[in-house]
């Protein structure tokens, strides 16, 4: 089947590194074309030549930075942009019609289809502007935030052109490159890069998939947006562990105007920032009602999921796989028994909080020593930091490393490895000290419990005494240590192996398309044609790829659907033993009967052939 990706950040680069999550998910299942399309910056794609091999195709769109070039409508197309704009604007600041966010999405889509290269020129004109402002200051919109100001209208209205440039991207035909001619969408890592999939269900009736591995919501509500990397490109995994290190290289997915700064660096206002909070959550919610599927990366991101509007029946927890799974365990232990630590220096990774447990530490075992290792993100924190230490006697045996060459070389200086957060959104570094094989103490939050189980020992968060315990009792206790240690590297390898990450895609794919009509000639839901046929091609269809190949394949799709077309009497062949053309001499090799079929046509004998029943329950 045909898979469109669509993802937001840098392009894959597959000579930077072993591969990111979407290389890997391309490269596992080959029988699919995978088609990316990518949000990104100015820049673009690049140069097509350094695309990976698994893609069959690169589509990019410029979502920060300066606006693209475009004609401005006429007054009457102005007229029914200004509608429809208002309509959703007044979605965002008016609490009693949050409902029509969808249909003024919709229908600005549908206009910037029809004009090609007008919305943007229209959402950055003073027409738009006034038409924000007139909407912001109604009477009953919510401005518990503060009252806008002529500079926030400004901002707010540079900053959702951006967010919803991606309705003007030229993808929403039929043809090739078009997500109308797609049997699926896969958007990674939410937010606008589900505007296309979105687009593409509404015209198309093309069924998407969201997989998130971090909410997109939940960090702009948090102040730390996703990786602007972490996408789609072939960035190793460790380079991407590292990040949770330095979070302070994480960009904005919605940048300033002009692409300079990030939204929660950059100098706005409370009102402005409430409006951008209010359309990603109105956005999260649409994209989770539309959704055919939703993968969150853990459960603790799938209760996040239910609690903006999630169906749990739609939700479906796979975990994030990694190759660090086939990475040697971590050689022997230092000499002095170590803690070791990792993470970005800022307060919400707590270090102050194993500061004061390894003075406890300390205390019982003076030949004890703490490796911090990390990058200052928020400015002060490190010295911070060096002066708790000092304040608790401790400096002279605390070592600030700075950031690691690499997560393997962190815990392999370390006797225990020890996680202070008081939050833990991402489970990846967990994952990956895991299967260092090093025996692992963490603060109970978040996706801690989740990952580590029964195999590490969980502490109150803020709680230096609890945590010192734990560490002393490993510390003390060298075959709890190997224990615990053995027994998180494979709790570790079998949930974040790659294996069984593109096992369960593979299912949901063949799950969807055998749910969902097929487009036969690019016809969809909206576009005039003939009603879509629920299971138009078998689910052999997907699945094999006979010594034809695929174009034959396709032609003898086409010759199908004008079949289909006709009546039962039509499509009646001599050669076929069978009316529904399941024989040995259906011109495809018996693999012509549908794999779900209507009640009307349940007394249909089962197929023979190379495609007979086994094949046929294997597929479905």
């Amino acid at each position: 089947m045909r898979v469109a990706l669509l993802t937001e950040g840098a392009r894959p680069h597959p000579d930077r590194g072993a591969g990111a999550w979407c290389d890997r998910l391309a490269e596992g299942l080959p029988e699919h074309d995978f088609e990316l399309y990518l949000l990104t910056g100015p820049a673009g794609l690049g140069s097509a030549a350094r695309l990976s091999p698994a893609w069959q195709g690169a589509h990019d769109l410029a979502l920060w930075g300066r606006r693209p070039r475009g004609r401005a409508p006429g007054t009457l197309r102005r007229r029914q942009y200004a509608r429809a704009y208002e309509e959703l604007v007044r979605a965002l600041v008016l609490p009693g019609e949050r409902a029509g966010f969808g249909a003024g999405l919709y229908r600005l889509a549908a206009l910037a289809r029809e004009d090609e290269g007008t919305l943007p020129a229209f959402l950055g004109s003073a027409h738009a502007r006034r038409v924000l402002e007139r909407t912001w200051r109604l009477p009953g919109a919510d401005t518990s935030a503060g009252q806008p100001l002529v500079r926030d209208v400004l901002v707010a209205a540079d900053l959702l052109e951006q967010c919803l440039r991606p309705l003007s991207a030229p993808w929403y035909g039929t043809g090739p490159g078009g997500l109308g001619g797609a049997d699926l969408c896969h958007v990674v890592g939410g937010g606008p890069a589900a505007l296309p999939a979105l687009v593409a269900r509404h015209l198309h009736g093309v069924p998407f998939v969201v997989t998130e591995h971090g909410l997109h919501l939940r960090e702009q509500y948090l102040g730390f947006p996703p990786r602007a990397d972490g996408g789609a490109g072939a960035e190793s995994e460790e380079r991407q562990a590292r990040d949770e290190c330095r979070s302070d290289d994480r960009r904005h997915r919605v940048r300033a105007p002009g692409g300079e700064r990030a939204s929660h660096e950059a100098p706005y206002r409370w009102p402005v920032r409430a409006l951008l909070l209010s359309f990603f959550r109105a956005l999260t919610e649409e994209t989770y009602r539309q959704a055919a599927i939703l993968t969150p990366g853990s459960a603790h991101d799938q209760q996040w999921q239910r609690r903006c509007g999630a169906d749990p029946a739609r939700t479906r927890v796979v975990y994030e796989g990694t190759p660090a799974v086939d990475r040697p365990a971590a050689g022997p232990e230092p000499e002095r028994p170590t803690l070791v630590w990792a993470g970005a220096l800022e307060p919400g990774r707590d270090t102050e909080l194993v500061l004061h447990a390894f003075a406890r530490v300390r205390a019982e075992l003076p030949a004890a020593r703490l490796v911090v290792h990390g990058q200052e993100t928020a400015p002060g924190y490190l010295a911070h930091c060096a002066a708790v230490a000092e304040r608790l006697g401790v400096a002279v045996a605390v070592d600030f490393a700075g950031r690691p060459g690499s997560l393997a070389e962190a815990w392999q200086s370390g006797t225990v490895v020890v996680f202070s957060a008081l939050s833990q959104r991402s489970p990846r570094l967990l994952a990956d000290a895991m299967l260092s094989g090093r025996a692992v103490v963490s603060t109970d939050v978040g996706v801690a419990r989740e990952v580590v189980g029964p195999t590490g020992l969980l502490v109150p968060a803020r709680d230096p005494r609890a945590l010192a315990g734990a560490c002393l009792a490993l510390l003390r206790d060298e075959e709890r240590r190997s224990r615990l240690g053995l027994a998180g590297r494979l709790r570790a390898q079998e949930r974040f192996a790659v294996e069984p990450v593109i096992g369960a895609f593979r299912e949901i794919y063949l799950e969807l398309v055998s749910q969902y009509p097929a487009f036969p000639e690019g016809g969809g839901v909206g576009e005039g044609n003939r009603a879509p046929r629920p299971f138009a091609r078998p689910a052999e269809y997907w699945l094999a790829d006979g010594a034809r190949g695929r174009d034959d394949r396709d032609s003898r799709d086409g010759r199908d659907d004008r079949e289909a077309s006709a009546g039962p009497a039509d499509r009646a062949d001599p050669a076929d033993p069978e009316p529904g053309g399941g024989g040995a001499g259906a011109p495809d090799g018996g693999r012509g009967q549908l794999a779900v079929v209507p009640a009307a046509a349940e007394e249909r004998p089962e197929p023979a052939g190379p495609a007979g029943p086994s094949v046929l329950a294997e597929a479905v």
